[in-house]
């Protein structure tokens, strides 16, 4: 029997996403270091709010959500995903009220961006199988957490999709080390708030990591709904009993390696694996 496993494209065998959350104007400064380093990122705005006149301060710092003008400009390359219209918690909300929060949202961005908006972070992490029910409701492929497992394994559940850490997490750069020393299928999630680098004053830390995670051949850098895009068309592969065929019915190219060869599977195709 051959042994058959995952591939990112290009036969890839890692993949590295980022998620930052509410639209700050720290946002402009993110996003030029990991354009600078060629990183994609998914921003999970709240259209509800998305304006100059919402503000908070923390620690002394005012924390300013951007204007709706130009953001289109700005995260050009990256997602923008739901994060609710007003930043409620949302299990406290009745159904009715929850869908209103999430559906909206995703109407704004769509109308706003131009494209299909199909993913999500849970404001304040807050989530239960009501809110995972609305979401699916909604058209959302997808949904992030706040619960670090500090892992490189790929999503069990779509809509409990936890990342690998926070930024601030403190073996951020062992956990960047150990990424890049391994050889299995990995996927590789930091997660956080822009406006944090101001308070905490430590935008070095996110240039250096940016600098040590980019520019690797075995990397896959993606937006976090690519990766599901394409997590869920490799999943649809069809094999023969005995494994020496397999069917792509999507509409993306698959990858996957057959005792240790990568294999490109192009889409709508079927393939004899040798």
């Amino acid at each position: 029997m051959k042994r058959i496993t995952k591939l990112w494209p290009g036969g890839k065998t890692k993949a590295f996403t980022l998620s930052y959350d509410d639209g700050v104007e720290q946002d402009r400064r993110l996003v030029e270091i990991f354009n600078k380093y060629k990183l994609k990122a998914t921003f999970n705005l709240n259209s509800g709010i998305q304006h100059e006149g919402s503000f908070w301060v923390d620690k002394g710092h005012t924390i300013k959500r951007m204007n709706r003008e130009g953001l289109e400009a700005l995260y050009e390359g990256h997602e923008v995903a739901v994060h609710s219209l007003t930043h409620p918690v949302l299990p406290e909300l009745p159904r009715e009220l929850m869908l209103k929060e999430i559906l909206e949202d995703k109407q704004n961005l769509e109308r706003q961006f131009g494209y299909l908006v199909t993913g999500m972070a849970y404001p304040y992490g807050a989530y239960n199988a009501a809110t995972i029910e609305v979401l699916k409701a909604s058209g959302l492929d997808y949904a992030r957490t706040v619960n670090s497992h500090l892992r490189f394994n790929l999503p069990d559940n779509p809509y409990e999709w936890h990342p690998t850490c926070h930024h601030n997490e403190p073996e951020l750069m062992n956990l960047t080390e150990a990424f890049l020393a391994g050889d299995s299928h990995s996927l590789f999630y930091v997660w956080g708030h822009s406006y944090e680098f101001d308070v905490q004053d430590n935008w070095e830390l996110i240039e250096a990591f940016s600098q040590r995670i980019s520019n690797r051949e075995e990397v896959w850098y993606a937006t976090n709904i690519e990766i599901v895009r394409y997590l869920k068309a490799h999943n649809n592969l069809k094999y023969s009993t005995d494994c020496t065929l397999v069917y792509n019915p999507s509409a993306l190219s698959l990858w996957i390696s057959v005792d240790g060869q990568a294999v490109e599977v192009p889409p709508g195709k079927t393939l004899q694996l040798d």
